[in-house]
């Protein structure tokens, strides 16, 4: 028994100091996208690549999806992911999500607004940080910058 103890809290050690050690592999993902999407594909692979099981579900109702989930126009992203219980928008980095499953705050979700080049899934190269927003809050705050 005291050798489980030891065991468990050096694993509960190890994944607070090294976070890619603490990798879920059984965290759920459905993307909802447009069915001619070659990026959101990419952005599913990315998440695959990163530990998560992804449903890929195309749709044409993006638009109202984001409008329901409280995403105003200027900061929807360009796809829609709903992760534990969170909505995702657009091509969040793996980080932020993984911080949002960890302090799970009291939001909606997060997004990444447009389809900046060089965020997961895009093609080119960052030229900056991506500022990362949170959904749920009268207007949008920033959650982020990654």
């Amino acid at each position: 028994m005291r050798r489980l103890l030891s065991l468990v809290l050096a694993t509960l050690l190890i994944s607070a100091a090294f976070p890619a050690f603490a990798k879920d592999h059984s965290v759920e993902a459905t993307l909802f996208k447009n069915p001619q999407c070659g990026c959101c594909e990419n952005y599913a692979t990315y998440l695959r690549e990163n530990g998560f099981t992804v449903v890929v579900k195309p749709t044409h109702e993006l638009a109202q999806m984001s409008r329901m989930a409280g995403i105003p126009e200027e900061f929807q992203g360009c796809h829609i992911s709903m992760i534990d219980g969170y909505v995702v928008s657009g091509h969040v980095p793996v980080a932020s999500i993984l911080r949002l499953l960890n302090d799970q705050p009291k939001i909606v979700g997060i997004t990444l607004p447009g389809m900046p080049q060089g965020s997961p899934g895009m093609s080119g190269i960052k030229s900056g940080p991506f500022t990362i927003f949170e959904i749920g809050s009268p207007s949008p705050q920033v959650y982020e910058i990654d």
